[in-house]
């Protein structure tokens, strides 16, 4: 592990040296100057998210997460908050009071989540140092300089098992596990990084394939000294790392699954509701908005059922839809393709609901192997944000007999376009906002908007099939079934079993895809509870603007309007929207009295 805070330091001097006098004198300059420090600080001390972020500064280390380093960094943070607050937002123009009360928003949910300790879980079977190959999908690959920083990650990899391990071991001495019925998945993904052959290595997959740019002369040694680095590094830290997952964290991993049973996990929860959702709703609330949200869906799913013909009970045509071969595709190499098909029947339709289509570019990939297993249908991944890598749309094609076809549209919609690709890319492309807000990711607008897109599908005309309809129910479902369980086991002492049993009942997902969910919601708590709870809010707000515009309602300009803002928390949505709706009519009557 490497690591450096110059370049940190240096970036926040020029706002600590500020003196208060300056800094009101001039707190729209302050306060960009905390924005611009804060950034510059959130790269050198994430290097990945650095990676992520297409800032190729930082590629050759990792984050230092050792517990001195983490204490830096959360001191780090409660400082950014006060220096926030030493600016006067009142002499603030109203662009930068929304900078403002964003950054507050994420600096304050920040601060308040250190309590919770949630560094001393850094592994769960969604991710953790046996998944860290993935960060080779954000990396250019395009020099050989690109490479040697990689072979420098490789070698570090012993550190950062060994800073995961110490990480752990505090978290069991408080009992701030994950789950034991999830960490029995991560020895099979330890075990995939542990290989007698270091080609197979998942940190080998660059070094199969070479850029032209790459000189010729350089792969052989590049390709000799990854081997010798897995073989010497990587696989011994892996398999020292199965050791102490089977041997002692296995043991210790508890066997409950609310979050409620962790340390100080009623308040954890209670703040996990309100931070994916970025409102006020308790988990009760939450879960009652869910049952109403079922009970409306079911009775949409039996009228499409109908339509189909079939003569079934509602449960009987879930089976239906969960194992008719005609549903599914038998190879992935098929599914594959069908999924980019899919993506490109929605490319010409999206001016039906949009004026503005964001100038990034996106592809359709399958998720790596070693991952799929224990993944989620698909996942959108942001391209960079100079520009030089384009956004992807991920597809699950781990055993393709339970992937069904019908799914395939909303999925496409929410996790492509229009969905998170258009958020992002838009996101982006915000003029004059800072980098915080341009990348920002406020769950309940983001997967809200996500959502959202795949009732879009309606009004572009792509649900033509009645089985595509059923699908747009499936997952509208899905989300809605998420306030139920999520809550219900994290809250209401609901068990696993009961979660995927309910989930069943209610959705026609496949069972692969329904154990999947429910360990997902146990292993991040809440998150669940953004979809339908951002979804509801935008369909609201259009639902608003529609009354009050009446004619002069016009879809496309609603949908821009929702994008403009860049991800923020609903209730700076809520806003913008009536202010929107405000203009609009204005601009209307001065027409009308032209006239």
């Amino acid at each position: 592990m490497f690591r450096s805070f110059a370049l940190a330091a240096l970036a926040a001097a020029a706002l600590t040296a500020m003196p208060a006098r300056a800094q009101s004198q001039d707190p729209a300059k302050a306060l960009h100057a905390l924005f611009d420090a804060e950034w510059e600080r959130s790269m050198v001390e994430s290097p990945e998210n650095a990676s992520v972020n297409g800032d190729n500064r930082f590629n050759d280390r990792w984050t230092d997460n050792s517990l001195a380093a983490i204490a830096k960094r959360q001191a780090e943070d409660r400082a950014a908050l006060d220096k926030l607050h030493a600016i006067d937002r009142a002499k603030l123009s109203p662009a930068d009071q929304l900078n403002y009360d964003t950054f507050e928003w994420l600096a304050k949910s920040t601060v308040e989540r250190q309590q919770f300790k949630e560094y001393l879980q850094p592994v769960n079977h969604q991710g953790g140092v046996q998944t860290a190959d993935g960060l080779a999908e954000y990396l250019p690959f395009a020099t050989t300089q690109d490479y040697r920083d990689w072979l420098k990650r490789m070698d570090a990899i012993p550190t950062v098992v060994d800073q995961t391990i110490a990480l752990m071991r505090e978290g069991e001495k408080t009992g701030n596990t994950p789950p034991k019925v999830l960490m029995q998945r991560v020895p099979a993904q330890i075990a995939a990084q542990v290989v007698d052959d270091p080609t197979k290595s998942p940190f080998y997959r660059p070094f199969l394939h070479f850029r032209d740019s790459v000189p010729a002369a350089d792969r052989p040694a590049l390709q000799a000294e990854a081997q010798r680095v897995i073989r010497e590094r990587i696989v011994p830290a892996f398999r020292q790392f199965a050791t102490f997952i089977d041997k002692d964290y296995l043991p210790k991993s508890r066997t409950t699954i609310a979050a409620t049973a962790l340390p100080n996990g009623k308040a954890y929860y209670d703040f996990l509701a309100r931070y994916y959702t970025t409102t006020p709703l308790s988990a009760k609330q939450i879960h009652e908005i869910g049952l109403k949200e079922v009970a409306r869906l079911r009775a949409e799913m039996e009228k499409v059922k109908d339509e189909t013909g079939f003569k079934g009970t509602l449960a009987e045509f879930f089976t239906y839809l969960r194992t008719d071969p005609r549903f599914f595709e038998k190879t992935p190499t098929g599914l594959l393709e069908r999924y980019r098909a899919t993506a490109k029947r929605i490319d010409p339709e999206l001016v039906k609901a949009f004026r503005t289509i964001p100038r990034e570019p996106y592809g359709v990939r399958p998720i790596p192997d070693n991952v799929a297993p224990d993944t989620t249908t698909a996942y959108y991944q942001p391209g960079s944000n100079d520009g030089s890598r384009p956004g992807y749309y991920y597809v699950n094609l781990y055993k393709p007999e339970v992937r069904p076809t019908w799914e395939m549209m909303p999925l496409t919609l929410h996790e492509a376009v229009p969905g998170h690709h258009f958020q992002f890319a838009r996101g982006l492309e915000l003029p004059d906002a800072p980098m915080f807000r341009r990348t920002a990711y406020f769950v309940g607008y983001s997967e809200g908007w996500g959502l959202y897109a795949e009732r879009l599908g309606y009004d572009m005309g792509l649900y033509d099939d009645p089985y595509d309809r059923f699908g747009q129910l499936t997952y509208e479902m899905w989300r809605a079934v998420r306030l139920v369980v999520d809550t219900g086991m994290h809250a209401m002492g609901w068990s696993r079993q009961q979660a995927i049993d309910y989930f069943k009942q209610n959705a026609a997902k496949t069972d692969q895809d329904i154990v999947n969910e429910v360990d997902r919601y146990l292993g991040t708590p809440g998150q669940a509870l953004a979809y339908k709870i951002g979804q509801m809010k935008i369909l609201e707000l259009r639902e608003r603007a529609r009354q009050a515009l009446g004619p002069d309602f016009d879809l496309r300009d609603y949908d821009d309007a929702v994008l403009e803002t860049g991800s923020v928390p609903l209730d700076a949505l809520e806003k913008h929207i009536d202010a929107w709706i405000a203009a609009r009519k204005a601009a209307a009557g001065q027409k009308a009295a032209a006239h």
